[in-house]
């Protein structure tokens, strides 16, 4: 029985692998068009800015290394040109010699990624992408270049890999610049929780280009839509990716309206024995069921390791299905991230309700405990968690970690006070943050009102309940100040309905309400207080 797999790296290697660990008499052939083979590509970027100091830390396997553990017949430099399958058989290039060569199959693994997406720009073979080994070892001599002439740099593109790349550049010494189509970085964010992260890459730095198209490059300069003139001694091109469906396309497999290569619950494509996995296929949102594309190599890999089973005869659970959850780090920040976005969700026409927490990373008390921004999205009719962002410090990544397990769990928001979950002071709050999710969604659930700052209504009584001192520091534009401690004796001060309040970051709001319903005062509290109201004004003015 001969399987042949056709790309060498995460998925395609996770497969090969796992394949040999289930039959030991099995035919295994990789074809690898590229050098390398099963290398760290999330790593690339801090190889550019010698934070990774060895290029070989980078290459997890070698073909050698995998054939003494594996016994894997691992071909690098050879392309796979054509997929006939017809006759179970693909058509194979050495690049090296140009020899052609047939081979037949019996299963056939397809796991050739995606490809950085080349916009049409004048001059836009001048801009470097980043995918592979070849890729960063030209970015990296790139960049040593321009660090001795004293050059600057140009990222096209504020997605994951771009703001990655602008770090590791500006670590490198280089002043660099990000230009950037939409109006906020990392578009997968909600537009106030990518403020944050704005801010921070402006603080260290590196200057941004939003709402901003690329028009030409040279060898030397960028010229922008806006009609500025860049001086770039390099230019990353990071503008996202594309799957690589070319040569399943001309085999006859179905394509989807996303663009990636379609497949059922076993990831098997139009042709039985052709299975497809990674970046190049179309996922299902577990949430929605919709095709998505969510190139990650970590369902890359899941996918291969489920290939491999179910060739062997072994019945998984579905692998196409697929949450997006993501963490990046940008200078001081983690920003990590989890099923839908409030701009996904509206544009579904989904109900939805936001809560905007900021609570600490582990107990005040403790010596260096750091804020934390969590935004998290649910149904306010049933409870259902349809997504989470956060970004703080690294500790953010367990609790979008705990958030996307309940998501697949099918806990609800309300549920999560019932999660316990670790505490110590260096690690955590008593009162864990994700514990306060649960509680903020469940008065909603059980009817308190809350109103996001975006959506403040013209006509109501804004009251800022922190102290006076708080209030002088600043305040949102036409509120009064009626301290909590203060509101009862001053409750005559407060209009029967319209009355919307806040605090900080909401916990002193819920306390007013609390009072104001009591007193049949209709009121809401403006979910995440003057800190997440703060966020959408930054987000205007970045």
């Amino acid at each position: 029985m001969r399987t042949i797999i056709i790309g060498g790296v995460a998925g395609g290697m996770s497969a090969a692998t796992r394949l040999r660990r289930l039959d030991e008499n099995a035919e295994i052939i990789v074809f690898e068009k590229g050098t390398e083979v099963s290398f760290a590509n999330c790593g690339l970027p801090y190889f550019i800015g010698d934070v990774i100091k060895d290029r070989d830390d980078l290459l997890l396997q070698t073909p050698t290394s995998l054939n003494d553990r594996y016994n894997l017949d691992v071909r690098v430099n050879h392309e796979v040109i054509k997929i006939t399958p017809n006759d179970s058989s693909v058509l194979v290039k050495n690049t090296k010699t140009n020899i052609e060569e047939s081979f037949e199959y019996d299963n056939l693994i397809l796991s050739m990624g995606a490809s950085p997406f080349i916009p049409p720009i004048d001059g836009i073979e001048n801009a470097f992408p980043l995918r592979d080994m070849y890729d960063v070892d030209r970015l990296v001599v790139a960049t040593e270049q321009a660090v001795i002439n004293n050059e600057s740099a140009v990222v096209i593109g504020a997605g994951f890999i771009g703001v990655e790349v602008a770090e590791n550049l500006k670590k490198r010494g280089l002043k660099v610049t990000i230009v950037e189509l939409s109006p906020q970085v990392l578009p997968p964010l909600d537009i106030e929780m990518a403020s944050y992260v704005a801010e921070d890459i402006i603080k260290n730095g590196v200057e941004l280009r939003l709402n901003t198209s690329v028009e030409k490059i040279t060898n030397k300069t960028v010229t922008l839509s806006t009609g500025e003139i860049i001086e770039a001694g390099m230019v990353v091109a990071s503008i996202g990716v594309r799957p690589e469906t070319k040569l399943a396309s001309e085999a006859g497999l179905e394509i989807g309206e996303r663009g990636g290569v379609v497949i059922d619950e076993f990831l098997r494509t139009s042709r039985a024995n052709i299975y497809a996995i990674g970046d190049m296929v179309e996922k299902h949102d577990i949430q929605t069921g919709n095709s998505v594309l969510i190139p990650l190599a970590n369902l890359a890999n899941k996918q291969g390791r489920r290939a491999a089973d179910i060739i062997v005869g072994r019945k998984p659970s579905s692998s196409a299905q697929a949450l997006g959850t993501a963490i990046v780090k940008v200078f001081d920040l983690a920003i990590a991230t989890t099923g839908a976005s409030e701009r996904l969700l509206k544009s579904q026409d989904r109900n939805f309700k936001a809560i905007h927490t900021h609570p600490l990373d582990h107990a005040g008390y403790y010596p260096g405990a750091e804020t934390m921004h969590l935004k998290t999205l649910f149904d306010p009719e049933t409870g259902e968690l349809l997504g989470a962002q956060g970004i703080g410090s690294s500790s953010v990544a367990k609790k979008i970690d705990v958030i996307a397990t309940a998501i697949f769990g099918n806990i609800k928001a309300n549920e999560l006070i019932d999660l316990e979950l670790a505490y110590a002071p260096p690690y955590g709050s008593a009162k864990d943050p994700i514990n306060m999710i649960g509680y903020i969604s469940e008065n909603i659930l059980q009817g308190e009102n809350t109103i996001s700052p975006d959506q403040i209504p013209s006509e109501c009584t804004l009251v800022d309940v922190r102290t006076k001192e708080e209030y002088y520091e600043g305040t949102i534009p036409g509120a009064i100040n009626i301290p909590l401690d203060e509101l009862r004796s001053r409750i005559n001060e407060f209009p029967k309905k319209n009355v919307v309040v806040f605090c900080q970051m909401g916990q002193r709001g819920h306390n007013a309400i609390s009072i104001l319903k009591q007193l049949k005062i209709e009121s809401s509290n403006l979910d995440g207080g003057y800190e997440t109201w703060m966020s959408f004004e930054k987000a205007k003015n970045i």
